[in-house]
């Protein structure tokens, strides 16, 4: 069992940046994958990035490619979300999550643990 805090959500200006953390606790000797998901009302959480257990593989979606980097730290036991350049639409609840199964996962049903969320709001 691990368990998963994210922090570092605030209110932030169009063209901004922010970062996220991700901290895990408890069973955090095991290899897990870790992902970020984001979610707004009304609509599906979605996949936003994924690294390995190692970190030497990752995954970004098409929408943030290029603008949002997943990283981790083993020591710190904590996964980042670097989020530069924010547009509007990247305003969301950020969800990080652990899974159990080797290799990266793209849809929320891969993943075991979840996190509560950090809010991220981005002003036009």
């Amino acid at each position: 069992q691990v368990q998963l805090e994210e922090s570092g959500g605030r209110l932030v200006e169009t063209g901004g940046s922010l970062r996220l953390s991700c901290t895990a606790s408890g069973r955090t000797d095991s290899n897990y994958p870790m992902g970020w998901f984001r979610e707004t009302p009304g609509k599906e959480r979605e996949f936003v990035a994924a690294i390995s257990w190692s970190g030497y593989s990752s995954y970004h979606s098409d929408s943030v490619k290029g603008r949002f980097t997943i990283s981790r730290d083993h020591g710190r036991n904590t996964v980042y979300l670097q989020m530069n350049n924010l547009k509007p639409e990247d305003t969301a609840v950020y969800y990080c999550a652990a899974r159990s199964s080797s290799g990266l996962g793209y849809r929320k049903e891969e993943y075991d643990y979840w996190g509560q969320g950090t809010q991220v709001t981005v002003s036009s």
